[in-house]
This record gives C-alpha cells, structure tokens and sequence, in this order.
C-alpha cells in the first residue's frame, strides 16, 4: 500500500478501525481470533490502528495494547476521550458519557496510557464535541497533552467544518474522524474541503456503510446488542428499500473487476489523497480483501455511475436515531429527512 500523511505521520492508505472486535456489533470475538486480526493487519503493511476508551468500555484499548505492544514503532497508534463509559448511578453498571471537561481528558488519557502498554499516543481524539465545553477548552486540554508528551497530535471526530476552524486555532488538528462512505456523504457539505484547506487528514470510519456495501445482511438476525438495531436505516422497512441499491452496486463492482467491499474503499481512495478509510473486520480473509481496495482503479465515468447510484437522495433513513444524531456537530443535508 502506498501511503498518505496524518499530521507528522505517514500512514498506510487503508488503516484498521479496532473497535468491532470489542464493541458495537454484538458479542465479540474471542481475544485468539482478535489477535489473529490485528497481527494479520500488521504484517500485511497496516500502519494505522485506531481505538478508542469507549470500545468495549476499555477493554479494545487493552486489547490494542496487549497485542501489538512489541510492535509498537511499526505503527501509528490512534485513540480517542470525551466519550467514555461512566458507572453514574453507583451500581457497576457502565453507561456512555460525552465529557470534554480538561480534567476528564486528563483522566481518561492517564487510563488509556496504562492499558495501551505506552508512553504516548500518536493521534488522540476527541471522540465528540461536548457542548456544554466549549471546543477552545477541551482542545487546549489536548495540547497541555502533547506539550507533557503523553500524546503527539490531536484529531476531532463528527464536527463540523465550523468547529473544526474554531479548534485548529487553538491548536493545529491533525485529523478529523466521521463517517463517510457512498451512502453517507454529509462530509462532502463543507468539512472535506475544510480540512483540506487547513492541511487536516479526513480518516472515514464506517467506509462500507456498517456492511451494507459488503453483502446482503439478515437485520432480523442481528444480535441484541448491535448497535445497527437502532439506526434508522437498518430497520425493516428502509433496509428492504436501500437493497434495491445493491445489486446494481453489485454490477458495478464486477465492471471494476472487484469485490462490493474494495469498490467501497476505492472510491474514498478516489475522492482525495487526504482522506483514510478504516474499515473494520472480525476476520482475516475480510481484512485482506479490504486492503486490495488499494490496488483497484476506477474509471471516471464508473465514479459518475457510482455517486448517481447510491447518494443522500438515494439512501433511505437517517445514519443515527434521534438521540445520536443530537451528540454529533456533523453538517446535515436539508430537506432530506
């Protein structure tokens, strides 16, 4: 794989997203096949492994941490704070918290440095803006961090264009992570070009649309605890109207002579040098396929076919519930519900 820049770093095109082998999508896999994935990815030529304290409520920064810690100048190592598990209520039980308070920061980067097995981390996020502290604050936090050594560039993650300029002016933002693939395109509203101007990284997380864009899904199988049984667009009956979209989608990527998965990623490889997807994967052979997205070629007019198939007016249902879409700053489209 070719290479592309993320702050002081240079990266592999295609990183690895760790979170689904701790968090999100069910029950996790074993830590055996876990590790399988993660040192697969690494000797395929991965170089950037992105985590966070709020998988698994810690438990995908351990894992991070325990497996590749002897590997550790191999790679740039990415995490995120601001949103994290909290026991509020007393009782053991942990419950996700948006918290940019610069002591909570503080805390939650001393913990993710234990259970990373490091001394500092490459790129830290804040996970999401909390609006109740303003953006100035929390990303001066992160810079007390980077002058302390704990951390060496800071990224943003679901902001918009607007408050992504407002935090670079504190203190130069590395990268900016949200999604973005064909059937979520809100970055192409303003933040794409804003960190294009300001020399900011875009890292795409959810680049093959949470599966859809791999094959057909059964969502009445879904286990209890994933996370797409409350996204609007996996419910019965939007799924059955955004799969009218796959097999042309699928028609496509024979024309490109690749997988559904590798027409995903090689269209966000195609959109600009400064944008990094990181898929996510449970599996080995699904991880190896990803990583050849970076050897496929798209035509121009495949591209035009492709951005007219699967579009903001095409897709159907919103990415987030009500309650998610109110925790993230991301541009949304008007009048498209």
């Amino acid at each position: 794989m070719k290479n592309r820049k993320i702050g002081p770093f240079q990266v592999s095109e295609i990183g690895l997203g760790c979170m689904n082998l701790s968090h999100a999508y069910g029950a996790p896999v074993s830590e055996a096949q876990a590790e399988k994935v993660l040192l697969t990815a690494l000797d395929a030529g991965v170089t950037l492994f992105d985590t966070a304290a709020l998988y698994g409520f810690g438990a995908n920064e351990t894992l991070v941490g325990k497996v590749l810690k002897s590997h550790r100048q191999k790679f740039t190592l990415a995490s995120k704070c601001g949103m994290t598990g909290v026991d509020v209520n007393g009782d053991g039980k942990l419950v996700r918290v948006i918290d940019g308070r610069p002591e909570t920061i503080r805390k939650t980067c001393e913990e993710a440095l234990k259970r990373l097995q490091t001394d500092v981390i490459d790129l830290y996020y804040l996970h999401r803006w909390d609006k109740k502290v303003p953006i100035e604050d929390s990303v001066g936090a992160l810079s007390d961090l980077i002058r302390q050594g704990k951390i060496q560039s800071i990224g943003l993650s679901e902001v918009s264009a607007n408050t992504l300029r407002k935090a670079h002016a504190v203190h130069p933002i590395a990268a900016v992570q949200t999604e973005y693939s064909l059937w979520t395109r809100n970055p192409e509203i303003a933040v794409l070009k804003a960190c294009e101007a300001l020399g900011t990284a875009f890292v795409a997380f959810s680049p093959v649309a949470r599966g859809f864009l791999c094959g057909p899904l059964d969502i009445q199988g879904l286990d209890a605890k994933d996370i797409r049984k409350s996204m609007p667009r996996f419910t019965a009956e939007n799924y059955a109207a955004n799969f009218k979209l796959f097999a042309p989608y699928l028609e496509l990527a024979k024309e490109a002579d690749c997988s559904p998965a590798q027409l995903a990623l090689a269209w966000l490889l195609h959109k600009a040098p400064h944008i990094i997807p990181i898929p996510g994967t449970t599996r080995e052979q699904h991880l190896m396929d990803d990583l050849g997205a970076a050897q496929v070629k798209l035509s121009p007019d495949l591209v035009v076919r492709l951005e007219a198939l699967i579009n903001e007016h095409t897709v159907v249902g919103s990415r987030y519930n009500a309650q998610a879409n109110s925790e993230v700053d991301t541009e949304v489209f008007e009048n498209i519900p």
